[in-house]
């Protein structure tokens, strides 16, 4: 695996592939691997001859009063993971290669409605970081296909439709949610929680799954139903966010039209904000 720190490194060496005929895949990450990346990764190989694997901690989806100095770096254990994996290539820019003027002047993307709600609205400014990063290194990578968790379920969707809307042409596969044996999905910031709130956090996932399965059941009372999973959740110890069943293409509310639902969930134990989602067709 090679590792390359600037754009027109990256570039050039990608254009020895692309004169072979190779075909590309892309991993964006923020680095901190665990599982769940590596799943991504072995996804990639199959879909495309060189996989591209960027680890970019990006400030300009971080706010205010969150995470991004204690954000965990760990890019030695990073590499060891992605050559066992089998990637090609790690892209490896510092923050001044992506904004060589810094981020105030940077123009941003901004994907309307979908990122006003859920994750969006308690994050305000977070997915126009996320947008305009992920253009920004599509235009670099060049990719045929980009591989995404469907973990961030609102990550996914809002790309999707920054994709489509722009006419980006690259296929975008949403992979799904490596979970550990007790069901909580996979998360860098799972580092965060401590022995006690670690044993609690399936929790998230156990009331998720308690109101797919009520609307499997037929029950169509959603805010009923997103009421009580939230109450679920408080009671358990958590500081509920959101619960919210949507419609799984637009994340709009339900409506007829609707083929597939997500269950999604933000909570906070602790200081450790937990995220996750469930879906089951209409």
């Amino acid at each position: 695996m090679k590792t390359i720190a600037s754009i027109a490194g990256l570039r050039a060496e990608l254009a020895l592939h692309r004169s072979a005929k190779k075909s590309i895949a892309f991993v964006p990450t923020m680095g901190n691997l665990h599982e769940g990346h590596i799943k991504l990764v072995r996804r990639a190989l199959t879909e495309a001859d060189i996989v591209v694997v960027s680890i970019f901690v990006n400030p300009l989806q971080f706010g205010a009063n969150e995470d991004l100095d204690n954000y965990p770096r760990t890019l030695a254990a990073d590499k060891d993971k992605l050559i066992d994996a089998g990637a090609h290539l790690l892209f490896t820019p510092v923050v001044d290669e992506i904004y060589p003027e810094g981020m105030e002047p940077h123009a941003k993307l901004s994907v309307p409605m979908i990122t006003n709600t859920l994750c969006g609205a308690s994050r305000p400014g977070h997915f126009d970081g996320v947008t305009t990063v992920v253009n920004k290194l599509f235009n670099i990578v060049q990719p045929n296909v980009a591989i995404f968790g469907k973990k961030d379920f609102q990550q996914l969707a809002v790309i999707r439709k920054m994709v489509d809307d722009f006419c980006i042409p690259v296929h975008i596969i949403g992979e799904e949610t490596a979970r550990a044996s007790d069901k909580l999905a996979l998360s860098s910031r799972n580092g965060y929680l401590n022995a006690d709130e670690r044993v609690l956090a399936p929790t998230l996932f156990k009331v998720l799954d308690a109101a797919r399965t009520e609307i499997a059941n037929g029950n169509r009372d959603f805010v009923s139903v997103e009421n009580t999973s939230k109450n679920q959740l408080t009671q358990a110890g958590f500081e509920v966010d959101y619960v919210a069943i949507r419609d799984g293409r637009t994340l709009m509310a339900p409506t007829e039209k609707t083929k597939e639902y997500v269950i999604l969930g933000a909570a906070k134990l602790g200081t450790t904000r937990l995220i996750d989602n469930l879906t089951l067709k209409a």
